[in-house]
């Protein structure tokens, strides 16, 4: 007489089949990925005309780009990919310098309370002018 299959060696192997199929139907653990330089509204708000490039890599940081054809600009640029997605987020934020003076600021600004912005736009953020 041959004897019957128990019923814990035919669960476990239904369970490790069960468990290599349901491999192929997850994809791998990506990261979120952020380079460059988040630079937001309260960030800006400490700059004030005339400060000169040290102020200004105090309150922002040091620049991602500082071309050397265009000394008088610097570029802070970030940029975030989502490990769940295929959705890239680039943000740029121009500060130019005249007599290595500040003189304006130009880009896309994130809100400081870090809510998202739909569609980031271009815009230009006015620096007060401060009486001599």
């Amino acid at each position: 007489m041959r004897p019957a299959l128990s019923f814990p060696p035919i669960f476990a192997t239904v369970a490790v089949a069960f468990a290599l199929t349901a491999c192929s139907f997850f994809a791998p653990y990506r990261i979120d990925i952020r380079q460059g330089n988040h630079i937001d509204e309260t960030m800006l708000a400490q700059l004030k005309p005339g400060m000169t490039r040290e102020q200004v890599r105090f309150a922002l940081g040091s620049p991602l780009v500082a071309d050397v054809f265009h000394s008088d600009r610097w570029d802070y640029i970030y940029r975030f990919r989502s490990g769940r997605g295929s959705k890239i987020e680039q943000r740029t934020v121009s500060v130019f310098f005249v007599d290595d003076k500040l003189d304006r600021v130009e880009g896309d600004i994130t809100p400081p309370d870090g809510k998202e912005v739909k569609e980031p736009h271009a815009r230009i953020v006015e620096v007060p002018k401060t009486k001599k």
